[in-house]
């Protein structure tokens, strides 16, 4: 199981909220539930530590830009125990409103 948050992307998620309020960002991590659907990029993180800002996709087809609290996300827990965790070999090269577009025209996220 991979760490959700190492200390750069927290770095990187904090500044990006700190410097870069109003601009399409790339994102800076993804997140994902191994037995179902559920998908998070992320942008930003508020001073708080915990509050993210990104494209959140429950699985249920209506992917959204919202919030999501990074401690709520940590407490999930699948079948067998499973944890979210964050994909390793994400690669972003376009700014979330690309994949935002992407993900409700496919109704999920999708790799652009």
């Amino acid at each position: 199981m991979s760490v959700l948050l190492t200390p750069e992307l927290r770095a990187k998620l904090l500044q990006n909220n700190a410097t870069a309020r109003d601009t399409d960002l790339i994102p800076v991590v993804k997140w994902f539930a191994p037995w179902g659907a559920a998908t998070w990029l992320l942008t930003e993180m508020e001073q708080d530590g915990d509050t993210c800002f990104g494209l959140c996709d429950l699985g249920l087809g209506e992917p959204e830009l919202g919030y999501v609290s990074l401690r709520e996300v940590m407490f999930v827990e699948g079948p067998y125990g499973l944890k979210i965790e964050r994909d390793e070999h994400f690669n972003p090269t376009k700014p979330l409103s690309e994949y935002a577009s992407a993900a409700r025209r496919e109704r999920k996220v999708v790799e652009i």
